[in-house]
Formats: C-alpha cells, sequence, structure tokens
C-alpha cells in the first residue's frame, strides 16, 4: 500500500511481493526490474533467482532463464523448483533430451509433484516427432555411441555447412518459409509478425526513438526476432505433419475420435497458457481474458487422468482472469474471479494456491478501500505464511490497513510483530519499514516521545541501507 506520509521504502520483502504480483499481472519486463533490484539486495536467494528465471522464460529469454535456473542449483542442488525450472529452460530452447534429465531427476525427488511426470511425457513426445519412434531406429556401433545433446549435433550440421559450397550454403540460408506455414506455426502471432515487418518499411517511423531514447527499430526487430524463435521452437517441437495431424483432431474437439495422450494435452494446454500470459503482457487484457475463459471451458471438459493437475489449472486460469479484470479496471469482477480461484484450491487442498488466491483477493480490497475485509483477507494468509519475511509483510500490510481505518492502537500491535519476524530473519530494510510504521501509529495516539524515538531508530536502519530517500522521509 502506498504512503502518503514516507516515501517508499526499497526492501527484499516488498521487491519480492511487488515483482511476483507484478509477474502475475502478466506485466513481466516490470516484475523483471523489481526481481534484479531484490537480487541486487540478496544475491544468493534461490527463491528470488526461480522467479526471475519463471520471468525471463515468460519474455522469451530462454538462456538467462537457464542461467538463473543453474544458480539456484548451485545454492542448493537438491531444490526441485530449481530442477523443474532448469528443464523447462531446456526444454523452451529445444534442448529435449537434457529436458528429459531433469524432468526424470525431479520427479525422483518429488514424485507427488505431476508437473514433472507431464514434463516427462511432453519431452519424449517432443523427441519421438522430431527424431521418430526410437524402435524404428537402427544404429550401428561403429565407432562407440555416447549421449550427445542436440547442441552438439547441431555443432557437427555447423561444421558440415561450412564444407558445402558458398552459394549453396546462402540459398538455403535466404530459404524463408511460406506465409502459410509460418501461420500454422505462429497461430493468432503471426498477425502481430505482420504488423511488425509491415512497419519495417515506415523508413521515418524506423529512425525515431522513444522517450527512454531506445531506438523503434530496435523493438521491432526485437520483436520479430522473438517471434522467429518461437517458430522454430514450435516447429522443433511438433514437425508440420505431427501437427497438421493433431490440428484435425483439436477441430474434433481436442480428440473425440482418438484420445489424446497426457502429454499431448499438456502440450496444448502450456501453449496456451504461454498465449494467455503474452497476450496479458503485451497489454492485451481482454483478449486475454477471453483466451483464459475458453481454456477453462475445455478443462472441465476433461477428466483427471487425461488432466492430472486439473484443479490446480482451473484455479490458475481463474487467477489469470481476474488479474486481467484487474487490468481492465472491472474490480468486482477481478474480486469473483479471485474469489472462484480460492473455493477451488480450498476444495482440492492445494495450500499454494489458497496462498496466492488469499493475496490476491487482499490486494483487491485495499484497492478499492475496503481495508476491514482486506485485513480479514490477509490475517486468513498468515498461517500459510512459509518464512518470517513473509509474515513481516502481512503485518506490516495489516498493520498499514489498521492505520487507514484511523485504528492506531492496533496498527501499532502489528507494526510490532512485523518487527519481530524482520527481527527473526534479520532483514534490515522489513525492520526499517515496521519501525516507521510503529512511529506512525504512535504518532496518531500523540505518544510523541516514543514515536521521535522510533523515527532515530527508522533513521538509523536507513542509514544502513544506505538510502537517501528514506532518510529525507524519515526527518521530513
Amino acid at each position: 500500500m502506498a504512503d502518503d506520509e514516507l516515501l517508499p521504502v526499497l526492501s527484499f520483502g516488498n521487491l519480492m511481493s511487488e515483482g511476483i504480483a507484478l509477474s502475475r499481472r502478466g506485466q513481466h519486463e516490470k516484475a523483471l526490474g523489481r526481481f534484479n533490484d531484490a537480487l541486487k539486495l540478496r544475491g544468493a536467494d534461490k527463491h528470488c533467482l526461480i522467479t526471475r528465471s519463471k520471468c525471463f522464460l515468460r519474455l522469451g529469454d530462454t538462456e538467462n532463464s537457464l542461467k538463473d535456473a543453474e544458480a539456484s542449483l548451485q545454492i542448493d542442488d537438491t531444490f526441485y523448483e530449481g530442477l523443474y525450472q532448469k528443464a523447462e529452460s531446456l526444454y523452451a530452447m529445444g534442448d529435449f533430451e537434457f529436458a528429459l534429465v531433469f524432468y526424470h531427476r525431479g520427479r525422483r525427488l518429488r514424485p507427488d509433484l505431476h508437473k514433472f511426470l507431464l514434463g516427462i511425457h511432453k519431452a519424449e513426445e517432443a523427441i519421438i516427432n522430431c527424431i521418430g519412434n526410437p524402435s524404428t531406429v537402427k544404429l550401428e556401433n561403429k565407432e562407440g555411441l555416447c549421449f550427445v545433446s542436440r547442441q552438439a549435433e547441431s555443432k557437427k550440421d555447423s561444421q558440415k555447412q561450412q564444407k558445402k559450397p558458398k552459394d549453396q550454403k546462402d540459398q538455403k540460408h535466404t530459404k524463408k518459409k511460406s506465409p502459410k506455414t509460418e501461420q500454422q506455426l505462429l497461430g493468432r502471432l503471426y498477425d502481430d509478425k505482420a504488423y511488425l515487418e509491415k512497419l519495417l518499411k515506415d523508413e521515418d517511423l524506423m529512425q525515431s526513438s522513444t522517450r527512454q531514447g531506445t531506438k523503434v527499430m530496435d523493438l521491432v526487430m526485437g520483436g520479430i526476432s522473438y517471434l522467429n524463435q518461437r517458430r522454430d521452437f514450435w516447429q522443433q517441437q511438433k514437425p508440420m505433419y505431427a501437427r497438421e495431424y493433431e490440428r484435425k483432431l483439436l477441430r474434433l474437439g481436442w480428440g473425440r475420435d482418438r484420445k489424446l495422450k497426457p502429454a499431448e494435452i499438456a502440450r496444448a494446454i502450456a501453449k496456451e497458457m504461454e498465449d494467455i500470459e503474452q497476450m496479458l503482457a503485451r497489454g492485451s487484457a481482454e483478449q486475454s481474458c477471453r483466451k483464459a475463459e475458453h481454456l477453462l471451458k475445455k478443462i472441465r471438459a476433461w477428466s483427471e487422468d487425461d488432466v492430472p493437475n486439473k484443479y490446480e489449472l482451473i484455479g490458475n486460469l481463474h487467477s489469470c482472469i481476474g488479474n486481467a479484470q484487474l487490468a481492465m479496471g472491472q474490480m468486482e469482477a477481478a474480486l469473483h474471479s479471485h474469489k472462484m480461484d480460492l473455493e477451488c484450491a480450498r476444495e482440492h487442498s492445494l495450500t499454494d494456491s489458497v496462498s496466492r488466491a488469499l493475496d490476491n483477493i487482499g490486494h483487491v480490497y485495499a484497492r478499492l478501500g475496503k481495508f476491514q475485509q482486506a485485513i480479514s483477507t490477509w490475517e486468513e494468509k498468515i498461517p500459510l505464511a512459509q518464512s518470517s519475511l513473509e509474515k513481516a509483510w502481512l503485518f506490516h500490510e495489516i498493520g498499514r490497513c489498521y492505520l487507514e481505518l484511523d485504528n492506531a492502537e492496533v496498527a501499532q500491535d502489528y507494526g510490532e510483530q512485523s518487527l519481530q519476524s524482520a527481527d527473526e530473519e534479520g532483514d534490515v530494510e522489513w525492520q526499517l519499514h515496521a519501525t516507521v510504521l510503529v512511529a506512525q501509529a504512535q504518532v496518531k495516539l500523540k505518544n510523541y516521545p516514543s514515536a521521535i524515538l522510533n523515527f532515530e531508530r527508522a533513521l538509523e536502519k536507513a542509514r544502513l541501507l544506505p538510502s537517501e530517500t528514506a532518510q529525507n522521509g524519515i526527518i521530513a
């Protein structure tokens, strides 16, 4: 919540919370900035590295996504979220064999999590689509066989290409995919690529720059490059011969005549979810909302045998719809969608989803100015908090709500609880935040000596950061 009496203080906890909230709303570039700032304060936090890795992946930056996933595993090699994110990054890069290795490692660590099993299915399916069924392949052991990654094989291919005549190489390099093929691969994103390519013809526009100094041509070329990468990935994951056959099945209702495998369904859902998030990230909240509602109807029609994590996905889609509605300013509709997420999570005992839904509902209530409802929601989330840092944030937000309701005494109590949790975590930034809240509550209680003492303590914390913004705010 914004504080009119004191300029905001940057801390690891609130940067993480803000980044996660922005990412859930599809604002991945803004979220990335928050995670970058958070890691400057605490560079060896594996949870922050994974959230940033997910952010990179949603923005199409697979290399940095992989780097963050590997960095989290260097901190804790048994971190199952790190293994899953590394597998997802490798899969997105088209290195399906290595992705399969890490899906299996994660599965051994956490056999209870369906996402590792689904990852194994989709990686195996992608490998078969690319090289054919292993039972139809004959290998001759002339010089010894070894496990080689796709990257190593592509290196051999590039060496062969160098031996080809120059004109033949150039002819292959300049060969473009037909518009029909591109349209089949990109789907709805094909129109975006066509629009960007049309913009390239406007020379005056391409020479101009944004207010931030970025050249428009760089932005347009970056967008085209990203879409080309997605096109190549989808072609690699499922070649046209397999794609055309599955498309016929989709027209018949996603497999009425032939039951699709769980891996095929998982891949189709993953593609749809990616589109939903990309639409919201590009500012197409209405389109994102419609697509999420359409996918929700499809998933409800499937059985749990087809989609093992069916109810987790249903809740996630309600959350996506709520975030899109929030972006469109439809506050009451957003509140309803997040409540549906909460109802689904409770019914199926999905603890993480319950925590997410309560978080979102509290934020919507606070945005609506319904501080008492926000308090009740966030108080319900407290037992689900997984760390002292998360409790420090929750107690602080609840205390701020009480301050808005002019209940300074309770606000002071929550400020002290927030300070205690921050002390347990040893987080100076949250100690500062909580101390300021306590001091402001004491001002409203007209306990000026104690308020001055706490403001002085807060000033000491601000100097430790150091933060000139916080220091000036406290002094003022």
